[in-house]
């Protein structure tokens, strides 16, 4: 199947009576994303994650509000240069988040999310208009342009409502509540997400974007507002009424709790369910799930990697594996990747991987670089390790605050380099083939005939004279005679077509790709969100760890132990043992906090505890360790759930947040509570403390009908309800950590994918910690003289080892021999 891909690829939506006036002129909405099947999943165009459908119960209401069409491709809009003074500022200007910042100059009378704007509310007797979006949202960026900075638009926002702006990845407690109302009233959701709330932030009305004046039959924004304008005067009680049925079934069908006693469901049943619904949505000419658009889905490509782990003999296994290394080598290859200035952009617009929507995001390349290491680790193809370091190489030299923190996301958009008012989707990273011809004018030495670099690099990657994305793919004309680099040939092809060898033709084309990212720098760049968000922090430092380790890369491990102490310097408040959300990039490049910060979410605590404890399986510094276990606790005395199991995504005391919700999705992040019951499980075996087993027990039951049911939701679930049920490993290496002998066995370890295990580190001076917590680790010691390795289940351990090889066979073999 691969090598047919390979050859493939190289040979070329019941009315309610009161609000029916509302209900028509919200019927016409354009769509964020469209439903992908019977996953239950959605995508939007402003793509950060999906979402699922509404439970049963919930979608049966009557309160169908909007109806979204299907997905439309990418889109061209943007705000253009400012050439005078702003006319109007408001509080947004006060703001740190740049998505706030994007709105300070609206002449719409902004408030943030927080009291004064509800004071206002109940004082003035209005309704609230709550809008939400981020920095990098593509419709986002068309709807302020249309709507929010119109004069006429701005004062009826203004006079008649509450304004309320929020940035999403600000505020995900807030995003989560009312993204759930929009999907369960209206079958979809996305970016911008508009919402009409009463004084006391209850919903009774919600929608994404709208186009800003009527368009025939389909209303716009301004005949949207002043419609409900005229249901709030004479229909507010029915309005009210509605809204408070649909959010007290809400509260019902969202609820997420095990039974008492419930155990959580069979690992195998799951995970070949799992792995059967993936299958069934694989796409097998260029990999991934389903047709366009397309996205990366990382938690899928390590569930089928894990899933081959222990299935390794079977054709499921193998088909798994394969499963997941095609779509790594399709994406590789693919337009997504940036084959110029690494990373990868959000998602394909197309099956091919080949135009994507070019926005790029610090959670994508943290998934990415430890699905493509881990893929080296299983295949030990050179290929994943060097796409693993080129992601991080992207993110080193453009996501990374000095401080040791990384930003959020690039935009999509980016003014031309030949100029104009508007930005242009893309604009910063395609290429007209006359751009390319003058960038690589010079001979190509060694090549056939009078070949120049142009040509080898314009055969490798695709360019045409005319462009080479079709028009279905760009409904706009942004990107009509511009090319988007994808790999049409192997280095292979290319060097027998030009008559050059392997090594030659990877000189040529390495040297091509350095001239052209030195012509790109000088480019329009597109907007840089230098927020730093403590979960996608988390994300990172587990990035760097892994590659890092499984590289034997000091340089990568250096910076993931600087993100380790950015994170414990900047979004740590030790005095209110409380994480934080987020803090920004200062105007002097300093790292700045907004009063009163904003204390984090579940996700925070979830991925940073996981960081960590990567952190220490690479560098074997138990200070992480340490501040893992801390934030456990704390995550644990914040969110968990007593009564029916599992974390509340926010703090279920904050009586803003009127739902109280267990994201039930592993989608473009995964959620928190998988995790967070893959850390419970590690953490347990790292502290002896039994409760967190039982605590990761519990979350997994109450989870159980998702799992059984839908697993391909939750994959990264499985590959925790997996490790439970395997039970893991602990791999104790007793010996000095800069010794010879002592790497050589780390290495052995961390060239491998062991998903089912923890590793431990005896050096008889920063090993209290453990041996403290762990009394059976009293017996372990090196023996003669050397680095020793034990691997043990519950500890009872094989028999010591002190050679690397022989401590990989060792991993690599299931039925070891153990004894006390």
């Amino acid at each position: 199947m691969l090598r047919l891909a390979w050859r493939r690829l190289t040979s070329k939506y019941s009315r309610v009576q009161p609000e029916r006036l509302v209900i028509a002129a919200l019927r016409h909405t354009t769509p964020s994303y469209t439903n992908s099947g019977n996953t239950g999943k959605f995508f939007r165009h402003c793509t950060h994650r999906r979402h699922q459908q509404p439970p049963p119960n919930v979608r049966s209401t009557t309160f169908h509000f909007l109806r979204l069409s299907p997905f439309t491709s990418m889109a061209s809009g943007g705000e253009g240069p400012p050439a005078t003074p702003p006319r109007h500022t408001n509080r947004l200007a006060k703001e740190r988040s740049p998505y706030l910042l994007q709105h300070a100059h609206n002449p719409v009378d902004w408030y943030p999310w927080g009291q004064e704007a509800f004071d206002k509310a109940r004082n003035d007797d209005k309704p609230i208009f709550l809008s939400v979006g981020y920095s990098t949202c593509h419709w986002c960026h068309v709807m302020e342009r249309e709507s929010f900075e119109d004069e006429e638009i701005g004062k009826l926002l203004s006079d008649n409502f509450v304004c309320i702006k929020v940035d999403r990845e600000e505020r995900p407690d807030v995003d989560k509540v009312y993204m759930t109302f929009v999907q369960a009233t209206s079958g979809g959701g996305g970016w911008p997400m508009s919402v009409w709330l009463t004084p006391d932030l209850r919903p009774f009305i919600g929608g994404t974007y709208f186009p800003p004046r009527d368009h025939g039959r389909r209303p716009g924004f301004k005949t949207v507002l002043t419609r409900i304008m005229q249901q709030w005067q004479h229909n507010r009680s029915n309005l009210e009424s509605s809204g408070d049925r649909i959010l007290e079934a809400l509260k019902k069908g969202t609820a997420v709790v095990a039974t008492p006693g419930e155990s959580p469901p069979l690992a195998p049943d799951v995970a070949q369910r799992c792995f059967q619904q993936l299958a069934h949505s694989y796409e097998e000419e260029y990999g991934g799930f389903r047709d366009a658009p397309k996205f990366p889905t990382p938690v899928n490509l390590m569930f089928l990697m894990s899933f081959w782990s222990v299935n390794r003999s079977t054709s499921e296994g193998v088909e798994a594996l394969q499963m997941a290394l095609h779509t790594l080598r399709m994406m590789a290859l693919g337009g997504i990747h940036d084959h110029v200035a690494q990373g990868f952009h959000r998602y394909s617009t197309d099956s091919s991987w080949h135009v994507p929507h070019f926005e790029k995001m610090l959670y994508d390349q943290a998934q990415l670089a430890i699905a493509y290491i881990t893929a080296f680790q299983v295949s030990g193809e050179q290929v994943f390790a060097e796409v693993a370091k080129d992601i991080l190489l992207y993110v080193s030299r453009d996501l990374s605050d000095k401080s040791g923190g990384f930003y959020s996301a690039e935009d999509a958009d980016s003014f031309p380099t030949s100029g104009g008012s508007e930005k242009r989707e893309g604009a910063f990273c395609v290429w007209t083939a006359s751009e390319v011809r003058q960038l690589l004018a010079d001979v190509a030495v060694g090549a056939s005939g009078s070949a120049n670099l142009a040509d080898v690099f314009m055969h490798h990657y695709g360019v045409k004279e005319q462009g080479n994305v079709a028009p279905e793919q760009d409904p706009h004309g942004e990107l009509q005679g511009q090319n988007v680099l994808i790999v049409r040939y192997s280095a292979e092809l290319t060097a027998a077509h030009f008559g050059v060898s392997v090594e030659t033709v990877n000189e040529l084309l390495a040297s091509a790709r350095a001239k052209m990212a030195e012509a790109r720098k000088v480019r329009p760049r597109p907007h840089l969100d230098t927020k730093m968000l403590a979960s996608w922090n988390g994300l990172m430092l587990s990035a760097y760890a892994r590659v890092g380790a499984a590289l034997g890369d000091e340089a990568l491990l250096e910076r993931a132990a600087h993100a380790g102490h950015f994170l414990k310097e900047h979004l740590w408040d030790a005095e209110r043992q409380t994480i934080l959300r987020s803090c920004y990039r200062g105007d002097q490049m300093e790292v700045q906090q907004i009063s009163p910060p904003i204390s984090g979410f579940l996700d925070d605590y979830a991925f940073i505890i996981c960081g960590l404890l990567d952190l220490y399986e690479a560098t074997m510094q138990t200070e992480w360790l340490q501040w893992a276990e801390e934030l456990q606790l704390r995550q644990d005395a914040l969110f968990w759930d007593s009564a029916g199991g599992g974390y509340f995504c926010s703090d279920p005391s904050d009586s803003t947040v009127l739902l109280q919700l267990k994201e039930d999705q592993d989608g473009a992040e995964p959620s928190a509570n998988s995790v967070s019951a893959s850390s419970l499980l590690r953490l347990s075996q790292y502290t002896g403390r039994q409760e967190w087993l039982q605590r990761c027990q519990q979350l997994l039951a109450a989870f159980s009908d998702r799992l059984t049911n839908i697993p391909i939701a939750l994959p990264e679930m499985v590959r925790a309800l997996m490790a439970q049920h395997h039970m893991l490993k602990q791999i104790v290496i007793c010996g000095q950590r800069e010794s010879p002998d002592t790497k050589g066995l780390l290495e052995a370890v961390h060239s491998l994918f062991l998903p089912h295990r923890v590793l431990m580190l005896l050096d008889g001076s920063s090993d209290g910690f453990l041996r403290q917590r762990l009394p059976a680790l009293s017996s372990m010691s090196q023996q003669g003289g050397v680095a020793t390795a034990y691997v043990c289940q519950d500890f009872t351990c094989s028999l010591p080892v002190t050679e690397p090889q022989e401590l990989r066979r060792l991993l690599l073999d299931g039925n070891v021999e153990m004894q006390r």
